[in-house]
Formats: C-alpha cells, sequence, structure tokens
C-alpha cells in the first residue's frame, strides 16, 4: 500500500485530511462518480483486497481481466511449520503468477478447504490448529467467488490449489461453471499444472538437493518458499538454537541460501503455471 502510506507521510498530513473532508456545505460527502477516474495511481499490489474498487474497475478496464483464485488450508505441518503453510507459499507463488501474466489481479487465497472429516475428526483434522470444511462448503464457495469476479468483468477465472485436497474440488467447479458459462465471455480454468511435486522434487535433485523422507510432512521445498515470506514461519530462530535447522536430511543454513533456493523454486513453479494458464485459455 505504498501509495496510501506516502499521502500518510509526516509533512503532507494536511493534505490527507482535506482529501478526505467533505466538501463545504455538505452533512457527508457526495458518493463517488462510477465513472470518475480513480483518485490515485493505482497500486504495484495485485492483490483484490488490498486495492481500492476503483482501482480494480480501473485495472480491469485497462485490460487486467484474468482472475487468479488461489486454494491453501490450515493444517498440521509437521513440528515446525506453521498450519498455514500453504498459504504462505500462496503469497509468493500467487502474486509471481500475476505478474508474469501481465494482465491478472488474485482473488484472496481460500484460506479453509477440506482437510477431513470434523466429527469424529480424520485425515488433518486429528491435530489441533487444523480447521477444515465440507466438500460441498468449498465448492460453493468457489462457485460463488467465481460468479462474483465474472459480475464485475473478469472474463478468465484461473483455480490453482497448493494442496492435493483441493484438487478434485477446483476441478468439479471448473467443470459446472464450464458448462454454465458456455458462449459467455466468461470462462473458468482449473490449472493442476501448478501442483505437481513430482515435477519440484525432480528439479531440486537436478540442483543436488536430494533428501531422505523423514516422515514429518515438510521437505525442503516448502520450508524454502516459505522463508522467502517470512523464516519465523517454519521456527528458524528456534531451530538453529537447538541445531534443528534441517530436514530429510537436508541443511537449511545458512537461511540466504535457503531463501535463494525458495526464490528459485517460485520463479521455476510460477514459469510452469504460466504456460499452462496460457494453454488454457488458448494464448
Amino acid at each position: 500500500m505504498t501509495a496510501i502510506r506516502a499521502v500518510l507521510a509526516p509533512g503532507v498530513a494536511l493534505m490527507a485530511v482535506a482529501l478526505l473532508a467533505p466538501p463545504a456545505g455538505f452533512a457527508q460527502a457526495a458518493s463517488p462518480d462510477p465513472e470518475s477516474p480513480s483518485p490515485i495511481d493505482p497500486l504495484d499490489s495485485v492483490w483484490l483486497e488490498e486495492l481500492t474498487w476503483m482501482e480494480v474497475r480501473d485495472a480491469i478496464r485497462g485490460g487486467n481481466t484474468t482472475a487468479i483464485v488461489a486454494t491453501g488450508g490450515l493444517e498440521q505441518n509437521g513440528p515446525y511449520l506453521a498450519t498455514g503453510k500453504h498459504n504462505i507459499i500462496l503469497r509468493a507463488t500467487t502474486e509471481r503468477i500475476a505478474h508474469k501474466l501481465g494482465n491478472a489481479l488474485a482473488a484472496p487465497i481460500v484460506a479453509f478447504v477440506p482437510e477431513g472429516d470434523i466429527q469424529p475428526p480424520t485425515g488433518h483434522m486429528r491435530y489441533p490448529g487444523t480447521i477444515s470444511v465440507r466438500e460441498e462448503t468449498f465448492e460453493s464457495l468457489l462457485e460463488d467467488i467465481a460468479r462474483s469476479l465474472r459480475a464485475h468483468g473478469f472474463r478468465r477465472v484461473i483455480l490453482i490449489g497448493d494442496s492435493g485436497g483441493n484438487q478434485d474440488g477446483m476441478r468439479r467447479v471448473a467443470e459446472r461453471l464450464s458448462a454454465e458459462w458456455v458462449g459467455a465471455a466468461a470462462s473458468i480454468h482449473y490449472v493442476p499444472e501448478y501442483y505437481d511435486n513430482p515435477r519440484w522434487k525432480r528439479w531440486l535433485e537436478a540442483q543436488g538437493v536430494h533428501e531422505q523422507d523423514e516422515g514429518l510432512h515438510d521437505d525442503v521445498r516448502h520450508s524454502a518458499i516459505m522463508m522467502v515470506v517470512d523464516p519465523e514461519t517454519v521456527r528458524m530462530r528456534e531451530r538453529l538454537a537447538k541445531g534443528l535447522f534441517a530436514i530429510n536430511g537436508v541443511s537449511l543454513a545458512p537461511a540466504e541460501k535457503t531463501i535463494a533456493l525458495g526464490n528459485e523454486l517460485v520463479e521455476y513453479q510460477a514459469e510452469v503455471t504460466v504456460e499452462a494458464i496460457r494453454r488454457a485459455i488458448g494464448r
């Protein structure tokens, strides 16, 4: 939100007050004209939740008519990783994908997904901190999100998911809405290429990273990308203090090296996903 912070910076506070105050003689400011230009330049952010409605409107008018809907999850991820692992990773990968596409904005990450039965608990729901939703809830949410985006002028809705349990639901939603939107100006596409763990593993092995699975629901790839966003999400300081800053037989120290690897992973995953999106939409 760089532009907004600049408005409120010291020395220009009076400007902010003047801009926000109602015109003289009015009890309250008039509603903004939907046809008027945005009062500030569009921000660099690709996230809908970080933009004003006028910035989104102007971005769509300017050709940003692809919307990415990314699904993550809240679940146990071994003893070291924050439960929001998938959502944290998507902050990096979704943003990179949107920038590479060049005409895309991203909806807020769908953080709640099917993680197992709630009662009695199954799957990840056996562990505290996990939040699960029913499959029908997940799919209904995705349908409503996609319809909302279409209503505001987005012409392509892209579904990607960072967890295995999300894939079938996204595919079914894309199939149903594709049938419903036949002949319409909008389309929806589920892109499974985003979630291709064997491919990412082969890439890591080509870089000389060979893991021995310790059964902790954690690996170098997830840890490295999370560290790009925030090293504390993998409890880096605590693990360094205890001599536990490694996973699957691979040391994560020094942190700078692992973060650099995480950035390369994000870049590679974004390249693969963008190519798949362009194939899906015929561009």
